[in-house]
């Protein structure tokens, strides 16, 4: 079983890690510390450099070998000077998948050690046995629904096997056999184009089932379907208003009418107000996701200092009426954009609530920081994280239309039906589980999601509150530290401590360093973050 770990031990440096591809990484402020200016420039180059430094020199801590590079993806840094760099690795040319690492230097300049899933040195071969055209046929007939298309076949290393080894990597897009959009990455062993692993690139909530113009920010209103009336930024241009926030990077929100691909058009209105709380005016549902991406928006923005989902300042588009009666709602990052159904009115309801808004767009942080690949424990630890910060922009937003809980999706079903998911108890849903165990990891992400939805529960609100009694898989009583400590510790761990292959022993480990981080290791958050853990039965 793999771990997150940190390692300390030394060894002689690398040329190859000195010289590998540094890419556009994006530094991003962490808790406490000022985001802008002061998480750039030259402090950013400099952290880069450290880090690389750290890598050369601590190569045996890196599970380093002589044919390994590094591309940077990320920079966090901390306001007490401590920096921590995010790197992509390849091998011999080729991206390692599950390889990824966090470089950490201390406030005092210290190697403070590796975040890493790679367990050793690779070593293997990296000429196939199988072609590219072999391997792509092979996805083909491997995807479970109807193909529109087949990408190109890329060489990887994967290391999420039982041992690194030499896969093809190839994307089939098309429909799932639900109806819903997929793009399914296969990776198949280039030596028998056994599929190893699949990962599905469309994030969900549930499981399957002309002229020049001037235009100008203005205060809007939207009258939405699940939140009454709530405020709203628009762009009025030429008389019209439309769903274009500039304040937030430009988000904008389109509507599909109907259709499963493109952009869409821009909803716009001849007033300032968009929708009239029902269903029967088609900007009811963009008034309500143009209010929930704004939330989340500002919920990063404001906790963490977190410039727009990819830190970089851009907003992200939205999209409503996808497809007819499309019970769902999903993030992609080959658009960057969420995409929202209407639902047939008997299983849902139109998927726009505010929390499943903060859902889908957390899963663009996590593909922007630790990129939990979708499968496996790792992507049940992805499909929780969206789910605890979803929830997180429900209480941020504290609305008496929808009151905060810690249920996800509530007001998209019918009423008298039950939530999405339960985070106090998850197996009141019938599929999620309450306690981690060794095959956890096998079931749908959705339901695997039930450790860490659990775990947060504990950790934020205890096993015994106000917020309802939640079990705690035999281990002693959890008294909760409150969700901002909880979120935050949560928000520090994903983006500087977990890696793409982090499963649940991971997380918490990833927790405890955040927990000592932000708090110290003595605190009562560290202790409330032990005891969450241990009550979804990872200890």
């Amino acid at each position: 079983m793999k771990r997150n770990r940190t390692a300390l031990a030394c060894a002689t440096a690398l040329v190859s890690v000195l010289a590998g591809a540094t890419a556009a990484g994006t530094a991003t402020a962490a808790p406490g510390a000022t985001p802008g200016p002061a998480a750039s420039g030259d402090r950013r180059a400099n952290a880069v450099e450290h880090a690389r430094g750290l890598l050369a020199s601590h190569a045996s801590a890196a599970a380093l070998s002589r044919s390994d590079a590094f591309a940077v993806r990320d920079v966090v840094l901390d306001a007490d000077g401590a920096e921590h760099v995010r790197f992509a690795r390849s091998y011999r040319g080729l991206p390692v998948l599950g390889g990824d690492l966090v470089a950490h230097r201390d406030a005092k300049g210290a190697f403070a050690g590796f975040s890493r899933t790679q367990d050793a040195e690779l070593t293997l071969s990296t000429s196939p046995s199988t072609s590219a055209e072999q391997a792509r046929a092979a996805a083909r007939k491997a995807f479970p629904g109807t193909v529109d298309a087949v990408g190109q076949a890329q060489l990887v290393v994967t290391t999420r096997a039982a041992q690194p080894t030499l896969a093809w990597a190839v994307v089939v897009t098309g429909t799932d056999p639900q109806g819903g959009p997929s793009e399914l990455r296969s990776v198949l062993r280039a030596a028998d184009l056994t599929v190893l692993d699949r990962v599905e690139g469309i994030e969900t909530a549930k499981p399957p089932s002309g002229g020049t113009t001037t235009a100008t920010s203005v205060a809007a209103t939207g009258n939405t379907l699940y939140l009454g009336q709530v405020p709203l930024t628009a762009t009025l241009s030429s008389g019209t208003y439309s769903l274009k926030d500039s304040t937030r990077g430009a988000q904008t929100t389109s509507d599909l009418a109907g259709r499963t691909s493109g952009t869409g058009t821009l909803v716009t209105s001849t007033t300032a107000t968009f929708g009239t709380g029902s269903t029967a005016s088609r900007t009811t549902v963009a008034a309500d996701a143009a209010y929930g991406v704004a939330e989340t928006w500002d919920y990063f923005k404001t906790t963490f200092g977190r410039n727009g989902i990819a830190g970089d300042g851009k907003g992200a588009p939205s999209r409503v009426h996808y497809g007819r009666a499309y019970n769902n709602a999903f993030w992609s990052d080959s658009c960057f954009c969420m995409t929202f159904g209407d639902g047939d009115g008997v299983q849902f309801n139109p998927l726009v609530s505010l929390d499943v808004a903060g859902h889908e767009m957390t899963h663009g942080v996590t593909s922007r920081t630790a990129n939990l690949t979708y499968s496996g424990e790792s992507g049940g630890l992805n499909e929780s994280t969206s789910d605890v910060f979803g929830t997180m922009v429900e209480f941020r937003a504290n609305s008496a239309q929808d009151v905060p809980d810690y249920d996800i999706g509530e007001e998209i079903v019918p009423a008298g039906d039950a939530p999405l998911r339960y985070m106090a108890q998850p197996s009141r849903d019938g599929g999620s589980k309450d306690c981690w165990y060794s095959g956890v990891g096998s079931l749908d992400v959705h339901y695997s999601s039930g450790v860490g939805n659990h775990a947060f529960f504990l950790m934020a609100a205890g096993s015994s509150s106000s917020a309802g009694t939640s079990p705690t898989c035999g281990a002693p009583a959890v008294t909760g530290i409150g969700n901002a400590a909880a979120a935050a510790i949560w928000y520090k761990a994903l983006t500087t401590y977990m890696t793409s292959s982090t499963d649940y022993h991971g997380a918490r480990t990833a927790m405890l360093q955040a927990a000592t981080a932000l708090y110290g290791a003595g605190s009562t958050q560290y202790a409330g973050v032990n005891a969450a853990w241990a009550g979804a039965g990872v200890v």
